[in-house]
């Protein structure tokens, strides 16, 4: 591979060593995003019959995913989006998108975090999708995530914990977040798919993210938070310079 000229922007971009042509290429948090949703669809493209429907998530890591399984599109009867975004993403590489009424059987989930812990318990909701996501997780068989290796935290929480609020309930909701020692802020300019309104908690270092999460969906005008403890990933791709590592919680023992 030639070695090219780097400028400032390129010099602090993740990098990986070529030991064949003895220099460092670098890869930017887009390509291995890509790689993530390459390794995600190799390990369920084995598993997809002609009747198997799979269900997609949204943000940009997603978007990579999309354009990977519309090369196997033959192979699926059809998919569930979550969000609009992502229905006119998957309709527009020619794949059936259904309504999750209308899908006897999930067989899969893919869809990316903002964060994630080695439980692949997570933090999602940065693309204000967060409802539809675990509904749709929660409909599926497997939970498979996607993301580059920055999203694995040793503590969720670093990362703002989006909720999803009835837009009367948005200051009431705030203030019983506040009680529970978070620092909400309204996502201005924001509806969800679902006519809703976005906080952003800051200040929550997530040691128990089940039963926060629960403790959060108690809360009147919560319509849903944006931690996957109940909903965890399955196993998850996490792709990084040196590769891409595969967690499963359940071989972590």
């Amino acid at each position: 591979m030639p070695t090219i000229s780097l400028s400032f922007w390129e010099r602090n971009r993740p990098i990986l060593f070529h030991p064949q042509s003895r220099c460092f290429i670098r890869q930017s948090q887009d390509q291995l995003k890509q790689h993530a949703a390459q390794a995600a669809l190799s390990y369920i493209a084995p598993k997809l019959e002609r009747k198997s429907v799979v269900g997609v998530g949204t943000g940009s890591t997603a978007n990579y995913f999309i354009d990977e399984l519309a090369k196997i599109k033959h192979t699926f009867d059809a998919a569930v989006a979550s969000s609009e975004e992502t229905h006119r993403r998957l309709t527009a590489h020619g794949i059936t998108v259904v309504d999750l009424n209308a899908a006897p059987q999930l067989d899969v989930y893919v869809d990316g975090a903002d964060e994630i812990d080695k439980s692949c318990s997570m933090i999602k909701g940065g693309g204000a999708a967060l409802t539809r996501e675990k509904i749709v997780a929660s409909a599926a068989d497997e939970f498979v995530c996607i993301a580059d290796s920055s999203k694995l935290v040793n503590q969720l929480g670093a990362f703002p914990l989006p909720i999803e609020v009835i837009p009367m309930a948005r200051s009431l909701v705030a203030r019983a977040l506040v009680a529970l020692g978070g620092h909400p802020i309204w996502r201005e300019g924001v509806t969800t798919d679902n006519g809703n309104l976005i906080l952003d908690v800051h200040g929550f270092a997530i040691d128990q993210p089940l039963n926060l999460e629960r403790q959060i969906n108690d809360i009147a005008g919560v319509v849903c938070n944006g931690i996957f403890a109940q909903q965890a990933a399955n196993v998850a791709f996490l792709a990084s310079d040196s590769g891409v590592t595969v967690l499963n919680p359940l071989q972590q023992g």
